[in-house]
């Protein structure tokens, strides 16, 4: 198998994170940036935006989501819900995705035959710039997992961290040290996902 798809492989969703890792900071930020810059979008559009943040402020963001989800969360499930704010907290950092939305309008005045298709593409650029730093964090030994508590927190978040108007939140990768390894990853059969045809 090749060196792509092994490391493929070893992007899981590690839940149990510490803080026990050799790398930098600087070195994490350089990763996640190249890792973000390889990545291909449409007409080269390059729409994914990303925060990164370490220290104070990455449990701060858990600090926000935790107050953002209270009010909404039943109070009986709500010791839970702490709880799983608390994994994500214990991780060393988390890297916030975004979408740049105004390159996205931007392109569908310029190419209006494909308009429509335009916020569709911009998802597809950002999920796989996404994955591609999830796969290179992996690689050098971390463990990483993404949630999605947009657009509950995007309020917060914006007025923490002073974010652009045009900046649409679309994702957060909590990463850090592996202290659990993922379970067995459960595959559905080939012939409902693929077909090949010769002619």
């Amino acid at each position: 198998m090749s060196n792509f798809l092994n490391a493929i492989k070893s992007r899981r969703s590690i839940y149990s994170l510490g803080r026990n890792i050799s790398l930098s900071e600087l070195e994490i930020t350089e990763l996640i940036k190249e890792a973000v810059k390889q990545s291909p979008s449409a007409f080269n559009a390059q729409e994914p935006r990303v925060i990164t943040l370490f220290g104070d402020a990455h449990e701060k963001l858990w600090e926000l989501t935790e107050q953002a989800l209270k009010p909404l969360t039943p109070a009986e499930a709500f010791e839970n819900t702490k709880q799983k704010l608390a994994g994500f907290k214990a991780g060393l950092g988390t890297a916030m995705f975004f979408n740049d939305t105004d390159i996205t309008k931007q392109l569908q005045e310029q190419f209006s035959l494909y308009a429509d298709n335009f916020p569709t593409w911009a998802e597809q650029a950002n999920g796989i710039a996404t994955a591609n730093t999830w796969t290179a964090l992996a690689e050098v030994g971390m463990g990483a997992n993404l949630q999605h508590y947009n657009p509950v927190i995007d309020e917060a978040v914006s007025s923490q961290w002073d974010i652009p108007t045009n900046w649409r939140l679309r994702s957060q990768l909590v990463f850090g040290s592996p202290e659990e390894q993922a379970s067995d990853k459960d595959f559905i059969a080939d012939d409902e996902r693929f077909k090949v045809f010769k002619q």
